[in-house]
């Protein structure tokens, strides 16, 4: 018995599924909110911060001694080389400067995650190193883009959805030539990995192998 007419008919009944099954698992993924809030920064800031003042890079993959690292955003200026990570996140917030661990709360459920201080804190070394230029004038930013509210007091930093760019555009002071912001812009240029699906599963693959080395190191430590 041919049952090719029964399965073509299935097919064309429930065949719409697949597709929308793969759509909303791409929606909830944390790869897409993470692209959706990057987004909304990169939109806003170009709205915002103007383009002959704030040299924008976005998604920026730099080479470092133990791999690679990956930046939200980039903005090079006489004020200052502004280094920004993104969170995508939703729910209520809590977290202090010097803690590990900061802690999102959404309903009855928590969850932990690494102190994007920290996490920045190995961009902005990067960008140091990478640009041999002075750490007093690479500042840390960090900017929830997500429906967070902070339950805990933030440093100024620390910021939510357009709030980084009031930060940014707080610092009026020049501390680099016209010249030298060129000079950083064309580094940066020179130096990050083309972005490409090849520059992100290998910057996937050596964070993973950090973090498996780095569990090792402090499981042998806790032993000793």
């Amino acid at each position: 018995m041919d049952l090719t007419p029964v399965f073509d008919q299935l097919w064309r009944t429930i065949g719409w599924l697949v597709p929308l099954a793969i759509t909303v698992l791409i929606l909830k993924s944390a790869w897409f909110k993470g692209q959706l809030g990057e987004g909304v920064v990169r939109i806003a800031a170009a709205w915002r911060l103007p383009t002959r003042t704030y040299h924008a890079f976005h998604n920026v993959t730099l080479e470092t001694a133990d791999g690679t690292t990956q930046i939200d955003h980039i903005f090079v200026s006489r004020f200052g080389v502004f280094v920004v990570e993104t969170k995508n996140m939703k729910g209520w917030i809590f977290g202090s400067e010097r803690q590990a661990q900061w802690t999102q709360k959404i309903f009855k459920k928590t969850f932990r995650f690494q102190n994007p201080l920290r996490q920045n804190y190995r961009h902005v070394k990067a960008v140091e190193e990478t640009l041999n230029i002075s750490p007093e004038v690479i500042h840390s930013v960090v900017v929830f883009a997500g429906d967070s509210t902070f339950k805990t007091p933030m440093p100024a930093n620390v910021t939510k959805r357009g709030g980084y760019i009031s930060y940014i555009r707080s610092f009026q002071d020049p501390v680099l030539s016209e010249t030298e912001v060129m000079a950083i812009s064309s580094l940066i240029e020179c130096r990050r990995l083309k972005p490409s699906w090849k520059t992100q599963r290998r910057h996937v693959r050596q964070t993973r192998e950090r973090h498996s080395d780095n569990a090792k190191l402090s499981a042998r430590q806790r032993r000793q």
